[in-house]
């Protein structure tokens, strides 16, 4: 009856702490509602632009940017260069490393929820003195020996929920690592291209004042001949050597550039800088359309918004894990084992001992510690709100500032094309001025700068439009949208030990 009785209590009492630990105290997550543009299309792709020249929109505006994004420039050199780069990239894969770091964290929260069993064998030996006067036992001066192999279990059930809360703030910490290895993934993906399509530019600038030397070499010699006849004064020659040593030191300039850019691209692939090199070759770019999508689906494409909510998801649940604070915890503890004064007889039925019962504890004052921890976890709460509203904010700005770059520096290569040609036609003018004795030689000289200085502010043109471009492309978020990042779940799923193997 009594061992009955006993059951019916432990039954209960077990019935009692499962009911309880399916509670949890703290505030449910609503994920709040981001700052939210309200217009259709973004400001500086509306129809008032549509048909000023160089401004291009793509159609239907409704259409995104998938997967590897640098492909719209349809360069195959850069499409290779991106691929070692998502391979091989050391900033990439500390990012990754992290993300993993992350999820083991999971597996280190989610241990609590089981019960914690040592092991403790141990054998000793022992004499006690022969000097007591006023022994209790007859064993005084002799020599005793204890085999013991005991057997602990300690379990800490989650009944407010305290536990669950420190899992998903290490799931949500883990989707925040995940946003932050995407949006280093598309911020060394920009990085590259724009080096490409700087380096791109010096090959073309290159190409520019190398002209630019060999025209002026062409005119020295005509006015060293021309001063060697007799026909031609000093000063022209004079001129004309100034001018083309100008030009030398502007076409020799233009290298460090080129290799900087060079050096930069060689790090990114995780290469050293003195074993690589990309060949030249002189390009000018047009920008291809780039599909904006609409403004109400910027918030679902930029990685670092997605992080920006998820801290936000973490610290609500950090601020559950403060409530958890207040309740008492309850361990339930069992030991049992065997000892015996023999190792012979250590497991023989008669040695075995056990004990087992509930303890419960509960701070009942700290200075007013665990109610200052909690608004502290709710202050950090705002603070997370207001920067994933902020988040938000510079998202539309950076895209609006991309697209105004876009626009401004289509329509500024026009007129600047058109300068070119100007300048074109005043040197050929003045050349034939000057060859006809009307003009003198200095003017030739002016026209001469004014076409390589139009020149080199077309091909600087073109390269902040291609620049321009690439960062309109990221602040779009490049191929990635809320959908591709890992679920509570996914990133809880269990890991291969492989996975963690140190790297040489």
């Amino acid at each position: 009856m009594r061992e009955e009785r006993r059951r019916r209590v432990i039954a209960a009492g077990v019935a009692l702490i499962a009911g309880l630990a399916g509670c949890s105290v703290g505030p449910r997550y609503h994920a709040p509602t981001p700052t939210q543009a309200t217009a259709p299309n973004y400001k500086e792709s509306t129809v008032n632009f549509q048909d000023q020249p160089g401004w291009k929109v793509s159609s239907p505006q409704e259409a995104m940017l998938r997967g590897s994004w640098w492909e719209v420039f349809q360069e195959p050199e850069l499409n290779a260069l991106e691929d070692q780069l998502n391979i091989n990239n050391q900033t990439i894969k500390q990012y990754f490393e992290q993300y993993m770091e992350a999820r083991a964290l999971i597996a280190e929260a989610r241990s609590q929820y089981w019960p914690t069993i040592t092991a403790n064998p141990s054998w000793s030996r022992s004499r006690s003195s022969s000097n007591l006067t006023n022994s209790a036992t007859a064993n005084t001066g002799r020599s005793s020996t204890l085999w013991a192999a005991p057997l602990e279990v300690s379990w800490v059930p989650d009944l407010w929920g305290k536990i669950r809360n420190e899992v998903r703030e290490a799931q949500y910490a883990a989707q925040v690592s995940a946003a932050d290895l995407e949006n280093e993934k598309l911020t060394e993906q920009a990085s590259l291209a724009q080096y490409y399509f700087e380096i791109r530019g010096q090959d073309m600038l290159q190409v520019i004042l190398n002209q630019t030397v060999e025209a002026d070499r062409k005119a020295l010699d005509a006015n060293q001949g021309a001063y060697d006849a007799g026909t031609g004064d000093y000063i022209s020659v004079v001129e004309a050597r100034a001018t083309l040593e100008s030009a030398k030191s502007a076409a020799t300039n233009v290298g460090l550039l080129r290799a900087q850019y060079e050096h930069a691209i060689a790090v990114l692939l995780g290469k050293v800088a003195t074993d690589f090199s990309i060949p030249v070759r002189p390009m000018t770019y047009g920008p291809p359309a780039i599909p904006t999508g609409v403004p109400s689906q910027l918030v679902e494409r930029r990685p670092d918004v997605a992080a920006a909510e998820r801290t936000l998801a973490e610290a609500n649940a950090t601020i559950g894990i403060g409530y958890g604070a207040f309740f008492p915890q309850i361990t339930i503890s069992a030991g049992g084992g065997f000892e015996s004064s023999t190792l012979k007889h250590l497991f023989d039925w008669p040695s075995r001992f056990w004990s087992m019962g509930p303890s419960a504890s509960q701070i009942l004052f700290n200075g007013g510690l665990y109610r200052a921890q909690l608004h502290q976890y709710e202050a950090a709460y705002n603070a997370d709100l207001a920067a994933y509203r902020q988040t938000s904010l510079t998202a539309f700005q950076q895209v609006e500032d991309a697209l105004s770059g876009t626009r401004i520096y289509s329509q500024q290569i026009l007129h600047q094309q058109d300068a070119v040609k100007a300048a074109q036609e005043f040197l050929d003018l003045e050349t034939q001025r000057y060859s006809i004795g009307v003009d003198p030689y200095v003017d030739v000289v002016t026209a001469q700068t004014t076409l390589l200085g139009d020149q080199q502010t077309l091909n600087a043109l073109q390269v902040s439009e291609m620049i321009q471009t690439v960062q309109l492309v990221q602040a779009l978020g490049g191929g990635w949208d809320r959908s591709q990042l890992a679920t509570p779940s996914q990133v809880g799923a269990k890991v291969p030990n492989s996975a963690y193997t140190t790297q040489q």
